[in-house]
């Protein structure tokens, strides 16, 4: 599957912008993160491919054809966990997931209800009620039920987020699998889940693409301009971004990104995390 974005632009009603000019091209098999701020123009993205929402501008391919005309088969090949998933508390969570499976046309669906429960460790819950889940449980569910009839597109918007760290290493793993033969898009504000598991990154602020390419493209991007040094030594220093500040025996120690690194400055390799927020911080003050 090739999904193409061809000078999208998305505005409300309201006049807000959500996204300007958009280009992109989204092959499988890959495993994608997104990445932004928080109003950056996320899950107004996922919306439109979806098609939940349709774009005041620019088009949306898949396989080459406008999704006008192949929103129905998209659908019927699309798994997608939104960030606030509503679930029926009074429905198990194998009843739930039949339920899905149902609307999802899916015929005998025993099987793959089993597999799913069991991809998302919830076998021991099979038969409890959704109510009694913990928030972990929950999301998982939600997962559980993108996967149903091993789509070949899936978006997966926070899917992390209330898991413990043994579960998210899990789920790194399950979508990393995932996505050897299917395009796999996760969004998320947990670097580290990024940077375990996604071959390709999307990183957009107010509507627009900033970068695209691999992790190790965009580490390389940071290459001299993340620094560390005593808070004690720091001046106030213009273009200067903190990003972290860590309590020693020998005092506060920073770590910051910025275009010209301050002379008591250490050169330190960048994270991605680093060059995720010098990129966005040179955004900023553009």
């Amino acid at each position: 599957m090739q999904i193409e974005l061809q000078d999208l632009n998305m505005t409300y009603p309201n006049g807000k912008q959500a996204l300007q000019h958009l280009n992109l091209a989204l092959k499988a098999p890959s495993l994608i993160g997104l990445l932004g701020p928080n109003g950056a123009g996320k899950s107004t993205l996922m919306k439109l491919l979806v098609a939940a929402l349709m774009p005041t501008g620019g088009a949306i391919l898949v396989d080459g054809q406008p999704l006008a005309k192949t929103e129905h088969m998209l659908k019927s090949k699309l798994g997608y966990l939104p960030q606030d998933f509503g679930l029926f508390d009074e429905l198990t969570v194998a009843q739930f997931l039949d339920y899905m499976a149902a609307l999802k046309g899916l015929h005998d669906s025993k099987k793959t209800i089993q597999e799913v429960i069991r991809a998302v460790n919830l076998e021991e819950k099979a038969k409890a009620k959704i109510r009694t889940l913990s928030g972990g449980q929950r999301q998982r569910v939600g997962i559980a039920q993108a996967l149903l009839g091993n789509p070949p597109f899936l978006i997966f918007d926070e899917p992390t987020v209330g898991l413990d760290p043994e579960e998210r290493i899990h789920f790194r793993n399950l979508f990393s699998r995932t996505a050897q033969d299917r395009l796999v898009l996760l969004s998320t504000h947990i670097i580290e889940d990024v940077q375990s598991v996604c071959n390709q990154i999307v990183v957009i602020d107010h509507g627009k693409v900033l970068f695209t390419g691999t992790p190790e493209k965009l580490i390389q991007t940071a290459v001299g301009h993340v620094g560390a040094f005593w808070e004690r030594d720091a001046k106030q220093e213009q273009g200067l971004h903190i990003t972290a500040r860590v309590n020693t025996s020998q005092g506060i120690r920073c770590r910051a990104v910025a275009d010209r690194l301050p002379t008591y400055a250490k050169v330190e390799e960048p994270s991605l995390e680093d060059a995720y927020l010098y990129l966005i911080s040179r955004e900023a003050a553009q």
